[in-house]
């Protein structure tokens, strides 16, 4: 009986009786081959990401400010203290709030401008496409700085020339509050969308042109074919080109410090990477500095996060 048995156990092409050996894959490699194949890059990651990152955690958690870095008194610990005083702090709920709803609308923005060229760019001509290309190319090549003070000028009270196309007199942009947040939306997504254009067109590109003309003739038009057939099977890279702008949005401080001279009047166009830049160097408090250091991180994670798990729920693979 134990002879049939063995017998009719099954054999792999090797001879063997099929089960895997631990630590090898069933293509007969090892299961860290991968991992040894991302080992230099980790290693770099590790170097450029993980301990500056443990060290903006430590700080955090220290009493670290002008003193203590000239030497004159001790480095203490603090524990919760910093991210106590953070979160009681009215302001920093105010630029936290003034935060995320700036980051999303550039988000907004960013997505829909940079969907609706790449659009047109699959139904224009060639020369047309080229010379959209190379504009949109060149805003995104534009450095922040330089970006944001040509903004500046042309939407300059006294100088500039876009008030006098739209015959605004001499209307401040950024003297109000949410005039000076639109000025700078509007140069975020300008310096953005080139990103989201050049990724999204590329995808429409990979659709099989089979499955479009297919829906075309079932009589769908081409919101329907956009919205039910193309924006399914370019998720994935929606989800890249999303992700990725509420990254760079969430973050933003180039724009936000030219264009508003460090944060508007009275502080009223700050966000937290300007916040945190106020409270670590012209306040000399380091430590408070590196605590809105440490929650920006984990916003971000967590909407990352979240955004991939939901992803997941819907069957994409990513």
């Amino acid at each position: 009986m134990t002879a049939t048995l063995t017998a009719r156990r099954p054999r792999s092409r090797t001879g063997g009786t099929g089960a895997t050996p631990a630590g090898t894959s069933r293509t007969g490699t090892s299961a860290w081959t991968p991992w040894l194949y991302l080992l230099p890059a980790l290693a770099v990651l590790g170097a450029l990401l993980v301990y500056p990152v443990y060290q903006l955690g430590l700080i955090s958690f220290l009493e670290y400010t002008q003193a203590q870095v000239s030497g004159g008194e001790p480095t203490s610990f603090q524990g919760l203290g910093n991210y106590t005083a953070l979160f009681t702090d009215p302001q920093f709920r105010q630029v936290l709030l003034a935060t995320v709803v700036f980051a999303a609308a550039c988000v907004a923005g960013t997505l829909a401008v940079g969907c609706a060229l790449a659009v047109l760019l699959t139904r224009v001509r060639a020369l047309p496409r080229l010379a959209l290309m190379l504009a949109a190319l060149g805003a995104w090549a534009t450095p922040a700085v330089t970006g944001s003070t040509v903004w500046v000028f042309l939407f300059d009270a006294d100088f500039g020339p876009v008030n006098r196309l739209l015959g605004l007199g001499d209307f401040s942009w950024t003297y109000g509050r949410y005039s000076a947040f639109a000025l700078v939306l509007l140069e975020v997504v300008w310096c953005s969308f080139p990103f989201v254009m050049v990724t999204v067109y590329a995808g429409i590109r990979a659709v099989p042109t089979e499955i479009l003309e297919a829906a075309a003739l079932d009589g769908a038009s081409q919101w329907r074919i956009w919205r039910t057939v193309t924006a399914p099977l370019l998720r994935p890279i929606l989800a890249v080109v999303t992700i990725q702008s509420v990254i760079w949005d969430f973050k933003v401080f180039t724009q936000i410090y030219v264009m508003t001279n460090g944060g508007g009047i009275a502080g009223q166009n700050l966000v937290l990477n300007v916040y945190a830049y106020q409270q670590a160097f012209a306040s000399s408090r380091y430590s408070l500095g590196a605590a809105i250091g440490v929650v920006m991180l984990l916003l971000l994670l967590a909407v990352t996060l979240v955004y991939l798990r939901l992803l997941r729920r819907q069957g994409e693979d990513l």
